[in-house]
This record gives C-alpha cells, sequence and structure tokens, in this order.
C-alpha cells in the first residue's frame, strides 16, 4: 500500500525527512528557498568547513525508481548529491538512496541510450524525451549516509 498524497506534499516530505536525518547524524542541514534550481539542501559539518549540495527526490510507491529529467545528465559536481526517498507506509521508516551526482549522470544518460536504442513494440523508432529515471534494484545506495562524507 502506497502513501496517497499529492506530488507536491511528497516532495516536501522527502525533503524535510532528508533534512531531519541529516542533523540526527551530527550535520547541519538547511532546505532552500523553492527558487533555488536542482538544491533541495545545503548540509554542512558543523564548524562548516566542509558543505555539500543536495537534490531531494521522493516517491510514495516504495520502490527504488525516481523519475528525472534530462538536467540529471549534466548537472553534478563532486559535492552535489541525491538523496532519493521511498516512502511506502505511514509509521515505516523511508528507504534512502544516497547518491553522489555523477553517479546519477550516468546511470540516467546510459539507461536513457539503451531505452532510445530498443524499437519499440510495433516495431517503430522511439522518440526522444526529456524523461529520464535513476533505478537502484540491487539497493547499491540504500543507506549509503557515508558517500556525502561531511
Amino acid at each position: 500500500m502506497s502513501i496517497s498524497l499529492e506530488s507536491t506534499l511528497v516532495g516536501v516530505a522527502g525533503e524535510y525527512l532528508v533534512a531531519g536525518e541529516l542533523s540526527l547524524r551530527g550535520h547541519i542541514a538547511s532546505i532552500t528557498l523553492r527558487n533555488s534550481r536542482g538544491i533541495d539542501i545545503i548540509a554542512s559539518n558543523r564548524d562548516a568547513t566542509k558543505s555539500v549540495s543536495i537534490q531531494v527526490k521522493t516517491n510514495s510507491n516504495g520502490k527504488p525508481v525516481w523519475l528525472l529529467n534530462k538536467k540529471a545528465e549534466t548537472l553534478h559536481s563532486d559535492s552535489h548529491f541525491y538523496v532519493f526517498v521511498a516512502l511506502s507506509k505511514i509509521g515505516e521508516r523511508p528507504g534512502y538512496y544516497v547518491v553522489p551526482s555523477k553517479d546519477v549522470a550516468s546511470f540516467a544518460a546510459k539507461k536513457h541510450q539503451e531505452w532510445l536504442s530498443c524499437k519499440k513494440r510495433d516495431g517503430s523508432e522511439r522518440k526522444d524525451t526529456s524523461m529520464r529515471k535513476f533505478i537502484d534494484d540491487a539497493g547499491k545506495y540504500l543507506e549509503r549516509w557515508d558517500l556525502i562524507s561531511l
């Protein structure tokens, strides 16, 4: 059973959940204003000698699959991370998938090219789209807060 909320509220919930997790782990986490494109949270260590930016993507079906846009292929740096949140049921701990942005960019570009190279069921060519996906079926990034290393 998935949580049924409108997508804006799911996204906001994910941002606050990630900020809370970072705080519990001893980091300073600030949610950005809505006009901070591509950055939902700025996090730093306690003495502010290291900081990272974080993009949060949240789903409410509990599955390790999230939709992205084409910018995910080019918006990356060593200090930028994605935290993908998988909500399932109220009262259950969400799944947190912590992924360096370079890994997301590489995955999104590779999988999109694979998708484009496959023909549709009727044999016709696929048309390019701005939609991308990130999938972590193997759980490689599940609870990998250590990757942020603040």
